[in-house]
Order: structure tokens, then C-alpha cells, then sequence
């Protein structure tokens, strides 16, 4: 009785370890390899175009809010 149950655990440890083992061995390769899929990776380069194009787009209408600052900024000036 004590035999079988020394026994399953064991072999449930060994089953255990080497689960563990290979999944990090996999992980270190995917990590090694570049971990991103071709697809993930057209995902990460539209998000990027988006967020390049959003501060490009910030850019010109800083620019835009500036001049009607100043637009409005001599109209004051003007005005007293």
C-alpha cells in the first residue's frame, strides 16, 4: 500500500518536472525566435502607422490652434 503510493508519486513528480522543464525550453525558443506571429506582427505596424499618424495629426492642429491664437490675439489688439 505504502509502495504504490510512494510509487505514484514519483513518477506524478517526474511527469511534473518534465512538464515543467519542456514548457520553459519552449518558451525560451519562442523568446529566442522573436515570439510575434506574422500577423501579430501587421497588427503591431498598424497600431504604430495609427499612432504616428495621430501625432502628426496633434502636430498640425497645435500649429492650426496657434494661429487662431494669434489671429485673435490682434484682433484684440487692434480693437483697444
Amino acid at each position: 500500500m505504502h509502495g504504490a503510493l510512494i510509487l505514484s508519486i514519483i513518477f506524478g513528480g517526474a511527469i511534473i518536472i518534465l512538464t515543467i522543464i519542456g514548457s520553459t525550453v519552449l518558451m525560451g525558443i519562442k523568446i529566442l525566435k522573436g515570439g510575434v506571429s506574422k500577423k501579430g506582427q501587421r497588427i503591431m505596424d498598424d497600431e504604430a502607422r495609427m499612432i504616428q499618424e495621430i501625432y502628426s495629426n496633434m502636430s498640425k492642429m497645435e500649429e492650426r490652434v496657434e494661429a487662431l491664437e494669434t489671429l485673435i490675439l490682434d484682433r484684440d489688439r487692434k480693437d483697444r
